[in-house]
């Protein structure tokens, strides 16, 4: 068993390596956005829902009006976990905000159960409340001209796209999203799509359709004669990496949310430094503050 844990990790290790080393040269700080970013809040927000999706995942319904009515696509949370079982859990956890309901003051929040905060997290029972602050960060922005959009989401990542999914059904955009997991009862916002009248293309690890290459050549395929006019995408490097290619093809922008682990969220910590070059002597770009949404495109060698 020792031995099996221990190759697991290994995998793991050698995975994040990969997907970190994808990045490369790939992230640069957005422009200024074109609509004020809202001031966070601090708020006891009642949990509503709190229900399995999947075999792998939990879904937080929260009541926050506030949060919910300011919230940009692509912004997220930081939930403080209560104390379980005589276990403090000192740190908050940044979360997507997954869907906004602004007439009814909610939230949707949807996590993976990994480690001791989620687990923690998922024995917080329907009429308690969660300390949540946001809404945080920097999200993504469809250009106003744009018809069409395409986002790629891969597991928990979906989250970070789904209210763009939103804001272009508001906006009669057409939008066509992948849904990426290791298998289709993995998949995040199926009936999320379904409800917002976007496009989905599935792709899943057990049949092969999430590879890199298997993706790469259908979205090639499927976008040969009317290119999106933009690209968003959260939910590992590779496919970050991906969509900028496919982007310098079809010159078109690409943004990219990236995860991070964070303390604080605001930007106080300087603990999630983003994978952007800088002057050795400056302080670079925080996922927190400067993103998490991001530009994403080839480095001029590449091309």
């Amino acid at each position: 068993m020792a031995s099996l844990a221990r190759e697991a990790l290994r995998r793991q290790q050698a995975f994040a390596a990969a997907d970190e080393a994808a990045l490369d040269g790939l992230i640069s700080v957005r422009p200024p956005a074109g609509q004020p970013r809202p001031e966070p809040v601090w708020d006891d927000a009642r949990v509503l829902e709190h229900t399995n999706v999947g075999q792998r995942y939990r879904r937080l319904v929260l009541a926050t009006g506030t949060i919910a009515r300011t919230a940009l696509a692509g912004q997220f949370l930081m939930i403080t976990v209560p104390p379980t079982g005589g276990e403090r859990i000192l740190l908050p956890r940044p979360m997507a905000i997954h869907r906004r309901h602004p007439d009814a003051g909610t939230v949707e929040v949807i996590y993976g159960v990994a480690g001791r905060g989620t687990i923690a997290l998922a024995d917080v029972a329907v009429g308690g409340s969660l300390l949540v602050t946001g809404p945080l960060g920097r999200g993504f922005e469809i250009p106003s001209d744009a018809r069409t959009a395409l986002l790629i989401g891969r597991g928990v990542g979906v989250c970070a796209i789904m209210a763009s999914v939103e804001d272009a059904a508001a906006r009669g955009v057409d939008a066509t999203v992948v849904l990426s997991g290791r298998t289709r009862f993995d998949l995040i916002g199926v009936t999320d799509c379904a409800e917002l009248g976007a496009a989905v293309i599935p792709v899943t690890d057990d049949d092969g359709s999430s590879s890199i290459p298997a993706l790469g050549e259908r979205l090639r395929a499927e976008f040969r004669d009317n290119p999106p006019a933009v690209i968003l995408v959260c939910g590992a490097g590779v496919l970050a990496r991906l969509a900028a290619e496919l982007g310098a093809e079809w010159g078109v922008p690409v943004q990219v949310s990236l995860e991070a682990h964070m303390a604080c969220g605001l930007g106080y910590c300087h603990g999630c430094a983003a994978p952007v070059a800088t002057d050795p002597e400056v302080e670079g770009p925080l996922v927190c503050v400067d993103g998490p949404v991001f530009d994403a495109a080839l480095p001029v060698s590449s091309l």
